[in-house]
């Protein structure tokens, strides 16, 4: 082997062994050939530490107090149905097909089945097999599609906030502006619901470095925002203690259908493997199960009857479960299992 080769092995082994030492200590460094001299050293002469959200402590799932929910049960699985309303012609929106230019009528037509069509077909069925959901919607929805929000509410199913609509991102405004957006979406909500909502789920799960601060100081008792656990965790905010309940990017239609193009069977059986699994380890511990939904996909027809089957499924093992919304989930936590929570 020549020299520059044995220079430049050399050079990767030391590379390798730094940064495995380096994530180890929790450091990050940046390491500089000199090739004039064939040395190395850490550029800047130090380390920092990686940066943290600082919003919660690791706490392995395996080193967790336990509890029930209520009734004895110990996995809890909820449905979260996302109505929501888009821009005609502009802004953020997911796509059946690639758009073309603006306005994009195919997309925008394909979401707006939803409200008109695949949300209806989805109440019915979740009257067929009486369970309860969370409706999680833009305020625009109040203004486009009233008789789609009273006909959930005329259910008593809870309305959690979602921002204004999903043609924009709350992580791209400044936080004064982003403090005006949960207001603004949060009075909506709490005029035609008649109570405030007391979970936030931002539209494309997109945060800003201060959203549950915002969320906190507005009133907000939880946030669906962070997908890391299967149980509840407190979060730590300027304003106190959020709750984070677990709201899926595994089990959720947009990540399964629109980006890794599962077919609707594969979707349903996603769903039941998963509730499965999560029944079969809730025995060792208290779990949460949710199930995220958007009527523009899982209620086209071809999907809703296997919808239909997964959720079946479910309601079959109905007395072993706590079939809930996230606001119960919430109330639950704060005044009975607080101090059990990670």
């Amino acid at each position: 082997m020549d020299r520059s080769n044995s220079g430049t092995l050399q050079w990767r082994r030391l590379v390798a062994a730094q940064s495995a030492l380096s994530v180890r200590r929790g450091i990050v460094q940046t390491m500089v050939r000199d090739d004039r001299n064939n040395r190395f050293a850490v550029k800047g002469g130090g380390s920092r530490m990686l940066k943290d959200h600082g919003r919660y402590d690791y706490r392995a799932i395996t080193d967790r107090a336990d509890f029930d929910w209520p009734g004895g049960a110990r996995l809890a699985v909820y449905l979260g149905l996302n109505l929501e309303h888009f821009a005609f012609g502009e802004g953020l929106g997911a796509e059946l097909a690639p758009g073309g230019p603006q306005p994009d009528v195919l997309n925008y037509a394909w979401r707006d089945y939803g409200n008109r069509v695949g949300a209806w077909r989805m109440r019915d069925l979740f009257d067929e097999l009486d369970l309860p959901a969370c409706v999680i919607a833009n305020s625009a929805m109040y203004g486009y599609a009233p008789e789609l929000m009273a006909a959930f509410r005329a259910r008593g199913d809870e309305v959690i906030g979602h921002g204004r609509s999903n043609s924009e991102r709350q992580s791209t405004l400044p936080a004064a502006q982003e403090a005006a957006l949960i207001y603004e979406a949060t009075a909506v909500l709490t005029q035609a619901e008649g109570k405030p909502p007391q979970g936030w789920l931002s539209p494309w799960i997109a945060e800003s470095m201060e959203t549950p601060d915002l969320l906190a100081e507005a009133g907000y008792g939880y946030t669906l925002n962070w997908c890391m656990d299967d149980q509840p965790v407190w979060m730590r905010t300027r304003a106190g203690q959020l709750l984070s309940i677990p709201y899926p990017q595994e089990v959720n239609d947009i990540p399964a259908i629109v980006a890794r193009k599962d077919g609707a069977g594969a979707f349903a059986d996603m769903i039941i493997d998963t509730f499965e699994e999560m029944r079969s380890l809730s025995k060792g511990q208290s779990l949460v199960m949710g199930i995220a939904l958007h009527p523009y996909l899982v209620g086209q027809p071809h999907r809703l009857r296997h919808l239909r089957r997964a959720l079946s499924h479910i309601a079959s093992h109905r007395n072993d479960l706590w079939l809930t919304r996230c606001g119960d989930i919430h109330r639950y936590c704060r005044d009975s299992i607080a101090d059990r929570l990670a």
